[in-house]
């Protein structure tokens, strides 16, 4: 008791990061979807899951993983015939952060999609990680 006394500040601080960690461990920011840069390739490599890039044209031109399919968030609802293959295989959505590919997870969830995850991080993330990005538009 004497020591907890004598280092309160230091017993504050440990109460504070342990209490951060434990918030961080049961709330993932990305929501429960949400997967690691290595979560995602042990996914494409072991279940062939599908790349959902989401961001604009613009965007994707600069930099994407090699095999995403590009379709920006505000075509999915007119273009979701091109994914009705993907309902019941794995699919990564994937933006520049994470943010816009958790709603668009919401979204395709919706529409019946089953296995869907949202890239944490996005495609900084994934470059961060040192995985390969194509430049230049999907032929």
């Amino acid at each position: 008791m004497e020591f907890i006394q004598q280092n309160l500040l230091l017993v504050a601080v440990a109460v504070v990061s342990g209490t951060l960690l434990l918030v961080l461990t049961v709330y993932r920011p990305g929501g429960s979807r949400a997967v690691t840069t290595s979560q995602a390739t042990m996914l494409i490599n072991r279940e062939n899951a599908q790349l959902l890039d989401i961001r604009e044209a613009s965007e994707y031109v600069t930099g994407h993983p090699v095999d995403a399919r590009n379709i920006p968030v505000g075509s999915l609802d007119e273009r979701v015939d091109e994914l009705a293959q993907f309902k019941d295989t794995p699919v990564i959505l994937i933006c520049q952060s994470g943010a816009r590919s958790s709603a668009a997870c919401a979204k395709l969830a919706k529409l019946g999609f089953s296995r869907l995850h949202s890239l944490e991080g996005g495609v900084a993330a994934w470059a961060e990680a040192g995985l390969p990005l194509k430049k230049g538009s999907r032929k």
